[in-house]
């Protein structure tokens, strides 16, 4: 597995709150040198990036992001405007205290109904491993994969924890057929990457991989 191989599966990421559009158009910018999967960054941003890259870098977006709070209406809106404004990707936060609550139900609607609202776009739908249970992790990956959503997504990066191998391993061994699994949040190597690729992880969200591309071109292959 070479290192072009492992960067074609990275949302090459930029969240900072301070992040201005010079910065986001930096990111674009080693996003198409790279060859990554896309760059994921906030929606307040979408528009200006996807005019600066046209269709030379898919751009994701962010929403319900970080915590998941936000109603299912406003989740719809803010992905129907980040879709208007022309993301190609969408990565939306679940309500972690549904889950808590078992309200299982809820988490499945709202999820379609965001679905709806990417009007064919991907869809990524962030569980935050770190605060769940063994037990709720297993659970949700039964709830994205009924939901028709396109992948299951370890992390926010902004919360305790991010992806592990062992969280990799588990969605691998309980998603349905044709659910992709995307590790994000923590991943800082190579080694790291082509791990979670082999434990199953289609997509990888990180902004350290290209960093280390620029900073060391000796990497070729893993």
């Amino acid at each position: 597995m070479t290192t072009a191989d492992i960067l074609s599966r990275v949302d090459h990421t930029l969240l900072s709150t301070t992040a201005t559009l010079d910065d986001i158009r930096a990111v674009c910018d080693d996003g198409i040198r790279f060859s990554v999967a896309s760059v994921c960054i906030p929606p307040c941003f979408v528009k200006e990036a996807k005019e600066y890259v046209g269709d030379k870098l898919k751009i994701c977006t962010v929403i319900g992001f970080p915590n998941g709070y936000n109603t299912p209406a406003v989740k719809a809106f803010e992905a129907e405007e980040a879709v208007k404004n022309g993301a190609d990707e969408i990565d939306m936060v679940i309500p972690v205290g549904r889950v808590r609550a078992r309200e299982y139900d809820a988490v499945l609607e709202e999820i379609r109904a965001v679905k709806a609202a990417c009007h064919g776009r991907v869809l990524k739908v962030i569980i935050e491993t770190c605060l769940l249970t063994a037990e709720e992790k297993i659970k949700l990956c039964e709830i994205v994969s009924l939901s028709g959503a396109d992948y299951i997504k370890t992390s926010t990066g902004f919360s305790t924890g991010g992806a592990t191998f062992e969280d990799i391993d588990l969605m691998a061994h309980h998603v349905s057929p044709g659910l992709k699994i995307k590790a994000a949040g923590g991943i800082g190597s190579f080694e790291d990457a082509k791990r979670m690729i082999e434990l199953g992880a289609d997509r990888l969200g990180t902004s350290r991989l290209v960093k280390l591309m620029k900073n060391d071109n000796s990497h070729s292959s893993y």
